[in-house]
């Protein structure tokens, strides 16, 4: 194998496959990404046995077609480092990849081939296309509410809720909802929920734009498969029934108020500086037209803060965990945020004036 290739045409799609590769592996060869070379096409494939990334490029000047799998990370950094418009030639020489560009040579390790493991296609698929701006835009209004490491490993991921014309994403971890939906023009003949992991759902989000070309997804039985452009994206399914998020959303709450966005998260970022770094919670007291927002520490330090609302009610206080309450201010795409609450022992939700296509479900805190 020996080719040519600008600096420039195999540094973006091999910072994204090696950003799917992982530090520390069970087998060196998942440490490596595998380069394929055909014709003038130049594929990189990355893959953790878990989620799978191929992006596409072209070579300037192909000598020899052929594959080798190298160190992803040690190719990245090489590849950075180099002055750009660099012209970069890799070939295949004894058994190890020899990098070549202006007066630099570096030498790297090799590893067969035949032990680069791929994912399998599943049984029975279903196809369908979106914009990749829709696609984006539900997983940046949700995804930060996926569990992080979670015993119950359905919520360690997003679910992705394909319904005709409709497509939603979900996620929780127990202690706070994201609801998003969007109507899209998909023909499904039932309604398809997948649970994407963690990992499949950040390296996926990190392939779409705000465009309306479209993102072409392919769902298995257990792999959901998505084409953008150049790139290939392939990641299991998290096997397991997801909750029923219907249920969790609060219904007849009586007391609404509407603040401004920005205003609202600057002041419980201030105000969370002296709340108990544990627990992270703070007190709101609800009164008409105004927010009082408390929190104080095992230091006795206590901080106190005053908002401008639009509310007409009764009085009342409850508490929250402050990080989910910004959390949600910082995905929310309005200037103006709605918060509705019940009793001191009911979760609050909050979406945007009048309700948008997103809605967020938070559980109270006992202070």
């Amino acid at each position: 194998m020996k080719f040519s290739i600008s600096r420039e045409a195999l540094l973006r799609p091999l910072t994204l496959v090696a950003g799917v590769v992982e530090r520390r592996q069970t087998l060196p060869v998942l440490s490596n990404v595998l380069i394929k070379v055909e014709q003038d096409e130049v594929s990189l494939t990355g893959t953790d046995l878990e989620v799978e990334l191929v992006g596409r490029t072209v070579a300037s000047e192909v000598e020899e077609v052929g594959a080798i799998t190298v160190p992803a990370r040690k190719l990245m950094d090489i590849c950075k480092s180099l002055p750009d418009q660099s012209e970069i030639q890799l070939a295949l020489e004894d058994g190890r990849a020899v990098l070549r560009s202006g007066r630099s040579r570096f030498t790297l390790s090799t590893l067969p081939v035949a032990e680069f493991p791929n994912i399998e296609d599943g049984q029975k698929s279903v196809e369908l296309a979106l914009p990749r701006g829709t696609l984006k835009h539900l997983i940046d209004s949700t995804s930060f509410a996926m569990a992080q490491q979670d015993v119950r490993y359905y919520l360690n991921g997003l679910l992705l809720e394909f319904a005709p014309n409709l497509v939603r994403s979900v996620a929780t971890d127990g202690h706070r909802l994201a609801v998003c939906s969007r109507s899209a023009e998909i023909q499904v003949e039932s309604s398809q929920k997948l649970i994407v992991p963690r990992k499949g759902v950040l390296e996926l989000v990190r392939l779409l734009d705000d465009s309306e070309e479209p993102v072409s997804l392919t769902l298995g039985s257990s792999h959901l498969r998505a084409h953008t452009g150049d790139f290939t994206f392939t990641s299991k399914l998290v096997d397991g029934k997801f909750p029923d998020y219907e249920r969790v959303v609060p219904r007849g709450g009586d007391k609404v108020f509407i603040a401004e966005r920005s205003e609202l998260r600057q002041v419980l970022s201030r105000t969370a500086i002296l709340s108990n770094e544990k627990y992270r919670g703070v007190r709101l007291h609800l009164e008409e037209g105004n927010l009082k927002v408390m929190a104080n520490n095992p230091e006795q330090e206590e901080a106190e803060e005053n908002i401008a609302i639009e509310y007409s009610g009764a009085a009342m206080e409850i508490g929250f965990n402050v990080g989910y309450l910004i959390d949600v201010l910082n995905a929310v795409g309005e200037d103006r945020v709605q918060m509705t609450l019940g009793d001191p022992n009911s979760s609050a939700l909050m979406e945007e004036p009048g309700g948008g296509d997103a809605l967020y479900v938070v559980m109270p805190m006992r202070l």
